[in-house]
């Protein structure tokens, strides 16, 4: 305990919380964390070991970006109660932050994934894949879904699942397999947005997991039905049964000026 007692240097003090000096000088002269000696002949500062817990409080305050002046106002107060108060709106500030964070990386992941198969897939090729079960908001729409108002519905489902930006998420649209053997390629009935991190999968479409029939198809959309004749004989060819719906995703927009350079690729699960 007495060891406790000695005084450090503001030197000696920052090194043991990690921090400048400067740091300590500039909060002693706002008002917000003074020293608790000050040599009145060398104006040097010193600290003692009982101030550590307030000066850490401080530094996490200002690591959950609590302002100066809000840290001022509960210094000025200091308490359980508004401590207490305090943390919880800046918890949930933060733990709305890691979601984006996450869901930013997982969007990185899934363009970082599509680069690779640009790179280094045959794209002429029908394959056979694994997939993981994925979560997915869809938005229904139809032939005579204007464009602007299927921007609309789209914008309402990204605010709706707290994402900041419609690049937040993966998103694309769907058509049954009912209508593909019937030969409607162009009857699509849903948008989707994959959401990185649903927060609850009451209300979401469940892409399932297991194996998929995955084909590409370059250029507009117009032609895009020769590519699902070929994904038909495929399947028949291998005596596959195919379920469910389509999954279609742009996969390098991002990369490219025209509409003619579009990659589209296509996922239909195979039933058992």
């Amino acid at each position: 305990m007495e060891e406790k007692s000695k005084l450090l240097t503001i030197g000696q003090f920052a090194a043991l919380h990690g921090i400048n000096k400067k740091t300590l000088i500039w909060y002693d002269e706002i008002g917000l964390f003074s020293p608790a000696v000050v040599n009145s002949e060398n104006g040097y500062r010193y600290y003692n070991y009982y101030q550590s817990s307030i000066l850490e409080t401080i530094l996490l305050l200002r690591e959950l970006d609590v302002s100066i002046a809000e840290i001022q106002a509960f210094m000025q107060n200091r308490s359980a109660a508004s401590l207490k108060i305090l943390l919880e709106e800046k918890i949930a500030a933060l733990d709305r932050n890691i979601t984006h964070l996450k869901s930013v990386r997982k969007t990185m992941c899934n363009h970082y994934q599509n680069m690779v198969t640009l790179l280094t897939m045959d794209l002429s090729k029908i394959n056979i894949i694994e997939k993981e079960e994925h979560c997915l908001v869809t938005v229904d729409i139809s032939k005579e879904t204007s464009f602007d108002k299927e921007v609309e519905m789209i914008t309402a489902e990204t605010q709706k699942y707290q994402l900041r930006r419609l690049h937040d998420a993966s998103y694309g649209t769907m058509i049954s397999v009912a209508d593909l053997f019937q030969g409607n390629f162009g009857n699509y009935f849903k948008l989707f947005i994959e959401i990185p991190y649903p927060i609850q999968k009451t209300g979401l479409h469940i892409q399932p997991r297991g194996k998929y029939i995955q084909a590409f198809h370059k250029g507009n959309w117009e032609n895009i039905k020769q590519k699902y004749q070929e994904i038909l004989k495929f399947s028949y060819d291998q005596g596959l049964t195919l379920s469910g719906f389509s999954y279609e995703i742009g996969i390098n927009e991002n990369v490219i000026d025209s509409i003619e350079d579009y990659i589209t690729k296509i996922e239909i699960p195979i039933h058992g």
